[in-house]
């Protein structure tokens, strides 16, 4: 089989011998002219006057643009149209695009943009999450709430109550290639736009629009991305739109690509977010009531927002069951970078909320925070015929890989690995009694009314606690701790339960496009996006696993709006749940039409054809896959196919608040240790331990990675990455000297990953599960082992907020000691 086989990224060997080509690798067209926007250097005003001949006269300088000059619409929103690609009168930002250069060089256009004079009358700009409450200025009439219970009525009658509030700051994405674009006109007026973006279909319709032509006068291509994190679902719309546009003008090839400072400047951010909390509880820390009041700086344009914002509500609850609760979210319209959508998409940030809920419990009990969480998690959901752990048995030693036409990737299909390393362990294990949860696994509901009913993080805790002595350890933290006044130690475990599905239901679709060649090679293309994250490889070990054959002779293609239409942007988690349940349809329909072609020159049954090694056996004859396809074609049998897949038996309506809007949920746990110094603030994560599910996995060394990865990056938003504005709105960390993203020296000196072995209860692709963006909220480990150990510090509550920075943890540490 080639599923299930930890098997290295496609690109590996491009990448580390730099043969791998992004946008701004491929070979420039000749002609070909290079664009740089000029900026606003003011956050809110009018603009009351333009001076850009100096710009027109600028050594290589071909073209000018401006508001004006655009020949059809000057918007590149994702949803509202309130995002003009030149600013139309008004600038709403320090960054914003005021004018596009078009040059004979990428140097040139920058020089000459600098060169503009641009007259701005300054109005009052809102900067903040006060300033925009103030001013009540947001992105909907009011607060949206989602409710469960009475809140109010449990938060009256409860033996402990406390009030709180976090706020945590943005992040900024930090892929390693900027945003870049490249536009080639064609005949007829047609467009060809090579784009560095997450959702090729979006760029297509926002070009055509721009240019005033059908999307089908348009296509995008997108090999790779140097990275995108939902960076680049959205805000590469920009530079192919003003790539296009200039193309279509001067009839000459056009690229864009943002130097880093000017990548930092113009593009959105995570959103940062303040939470204030009122919960009731009991003595053993179970929550009675709990009221979230959610405030989302969103930026000055709605971007994707409203769902991030959404998210942020569907994850308040994370892994604990809340029976009287209310969620009230606040989208507040400010002078900033429009915020947009980053790993996580608000998940990260609802669920940062209810983590300090737990922490500041357990430190007012004066007992173990994991006592807490234990006490409020769901039950745990017991599988159908579930082997030891609770997790669906996998046949004995594996299975042959053998494929008939029919067959379908359902749980069985895969083998449970069993190589005896750390990270292909889990559902052979034998557990100690699960946590019971607040519920039964029939009568437990989220707070937007979803039934949870695949909950494992019970069985999960408990492994991880005793894989990684958690007990033991946090008893020598305690000693630690009581023998050393400058530096303290904080132990930390955090659980991860994230929803898989885009919440605008009717993303959740992909389509694929297959063909087999008369050598018995297969040409694979899909709707998802690489960008590091080895989508590209799993699906390819789906087609050859379906045709039973080996991965080199599957040859993955380009993404690319003319093969494959109308597709959803790679995010949300879906690139391998949609896309290779598309693929699967595709090759087993041409993997079918073999089967009964060559059944019928045997006279034997479809069913009985196997394929399997590279072979067919089609009755007591076994051919070569390629001889197969070859009598197949020959037969005059169609070998190429279109597969097509919708996530089943998801609803949602957002405006009330109730629904089934994931199709499954993914789980994880960490356990962090740290040391902070109490006279600086200076802090170092010790050791991670981390059990991730994954389901049955499509290739361990790949989810390992995104794991690992995932963890780094959720870390770095909580503890170091601070973006800093000024009093003027212009941010002043925009650059790598000045933003600090986690180097390789600060990871964890123990760093152990494994995955837990158990197949999704869904019926996703060969039962495997998202890997994408689940592993990044387990950085919130690391940050509530900060405030454990600067607890260790005094009697006070810490409070502290995000990220944790040396400066911040010195003020918690002075807030505990009152």
């Amino acid at each position: 089989m080639s599923v299930a086989k930890p098997l290295p990224h496609d690109s590996a060997r491009q990448h580390v011998t730099g043969a791998a080509r992004y946008i701004d690798d491929m070979p420039t067209p000749a002609n070909c002219l290079h664009l740089a926007f000029g900026l606003s250097d003011t956050a809110h005003g009018e603009i009351t006057a333009m001076d850009l001949d100096a710009v027109r006269a600028a050594p290589g300088v071909v073209a000018v643009l401006t508001a004006a000059d655009l020949p059809f619409a000057n918007d590149v929103a994702p949803a509202a149209h309130d995002e003009p690609l030149l600013a139309d009168g008004t600038v709403h930002y320090v960054g914003q695009p005021i004018f596009a250069v078009a040059a004979t060089s990428h140097l040139a256009a920058r020089k000459a943009a600098r060169l503009g004079r641009v007259e701005i009358a300054a109005r009052p700009a809102l900067l903040s999450v006060e300033d925009a409450l103030a001013a009540d200025s947001r992105f909907e009439d009011g607060p949206r709430i989602y409710a469960k219970g009475d809140s109010g009525a449990a938060l009256s009658r409860a033996a402990h109550r406390l009030t709180g509030r976090i706020e945590m700051g943005g992040q900024e994405h930090f892929y390693l290639e900027g945003q870049a674009a490249l536009a080639i006109p064609g005949e007829g007026g047609d467009m060809v736009v090579q784009s560095s973006s997450q959702h090729p279909t979006e760029i297509q319709h926002k070009v055509a629009e721009a240019l005033g032509l059908p999307m089908a006068a348009v296509r995008c291509e997108v090999r790779r991305m140097g990275g995108g994190f939902g960076g680049k679902e959205s805000q590469g719309n920009a530079l192919a739109v003003a790539a296009a546009v200039v193309a279509a003008v001067t009839g000459r090839p056009c690229k864009m690509r943002y130097d880093r400072d000017d990548d930092m400047i113009i593009t959105g951010k995570r959103h940062d977010f303040r939470i204030d909390y009122d919960v009731g509880f009991d003595d053993d820390g179970a929550i009675d009531g709990l009221d979230f009041t959610q405030y989302a700086r969103c930026g000055w344009a709605q971007d994707l927002s409203l769902p991030v914002a959404d998210r942020a509500m569907l994850h308040a609850d994370n892994a604990y069951h809340l029976r009287d609760v209310t969620i009230t979210s606040h989208r507040l319209k400010t002078n900033t970078q429009s915020a947009t959508a980053f790993r996580g998409f608000g998940g990260p940030q609802g669920m940062l909320g209810i983590e300090r809920v737990m922490d500041h419990i357990a430190h007012h009990l004066g007992i173990d925070a994991l006592r807490v969480r234990r006490a409020n998690y769901y039950a745990d959901v017991p599988v159908e015929g579930a082997g030891p752990g609770g997790q669906p048995p996998g046949p004995p030693g594996g299975i042959s890989g053998k494929m008939k036409p029919g067959d379908s990737a359902l749980a069985g299909e895969m083998p449970i690995r069993g190589d005896g390393d750390a990270a292909s362990r889990g559902a052979d294990v034998e557990m100690t009694a699960p946590v019971a949860g607040r519920a039964a696994p029939g009568d437990q509901t989220t707070p937007y009314h979803m039934p949870v009913t695949d909950f494992i993080l019970g069985r999960m805790t408990e492994r991880l606690v005793d894989e990684a002595d958690y007990h033991a350890r946090r008893a020598a933290v305690a000693e630690w701790n009581a023998a050393n006044d400058v530096r303290k130690k904080g132990i930390a475990f955090t659980p991860v339960k994230f929803g898989i599905s885009f919440t605008l239901t009717h993303l959740n679709q992909a389509g694929a496009l297959v063909h087999v060649y008369q050598d018995g090679s297969v040409h694979l293309n899909h709707g998802g996006t690489e960008m590091g994250q080895g989508l590209y490889q799993k699906v390819a070990q789906v087609a050859a696993d379906r045709f039973g054959i080996a991965l080199y002779q599957v040859k993955i293609t380009a993404t690319d709006t003319g093969k494959v239409p109308n597709t959803s942007a790679t995010a949300a988690s879906s690139g391998a749940d949609l896309n290779g349940m598309a693929v699967k349809v595709a090759c087993d329909t041409i993997r079918d039409r073999i089967a009964g072609f060559l059944a019928e020159l045997h006279q034997c049954s479809a069913a009985s054809v196997v394929f399997e090694d590279g072979f067919v056996q089609v009755g007591a004859e076994r051919l070569p896959f390629a001889k197969a396809v070859q009598l197949a074609y020959q037969g005059r049998v169609s070998l190429s196919a279109t597969g097509f897949y919708k996530t089943p038996d998801i609803e949602w309506d957002r405006i009330r608040g109730r629904g089934r809007p994931f199709y499954y949920f993914a789980h994880g746990a960490a356990v962090a240790e740290v040391v902070i110094d109490t006279r600086t603030g200076e802090n170092r994560i010790l050791r991670v331990d981390i059990l991730h599910d994954a389901g049955r996995s499509l290739n361990p060394a790949i989810d390992l990675g995104q794991i690992e990865g995932g963890f780094v990056q959720g870390a770095g938003w909580l503890t170091t990455e601070e973006l800093v504005w000024d009093d003027h709105g212009r941010l002043r960390t925009h650059a790598p000297a000045t933003y600090k993203i986690p180097a390789a020296s600060d990871r964890p000196e123990i760093f152990n990953v494994a995955l837990w072995d158990g197949a999704n209860a869904a019926p996703t692709i060969y039962r495997s599960k998202a890997v994408g963006e689940p592993p990044f909220m387990l950085g919130i480990a690391p940050f509530l082992a900060l405030s454990d150990a600067v607890a260790a510090c005094g009697p006070h509550y810490p409070a502290l907020d995000a990220p944790a920075t040396a400066e911040r943890v010195l003020a918690a540490v002075r807030r505990a000691r009152g």
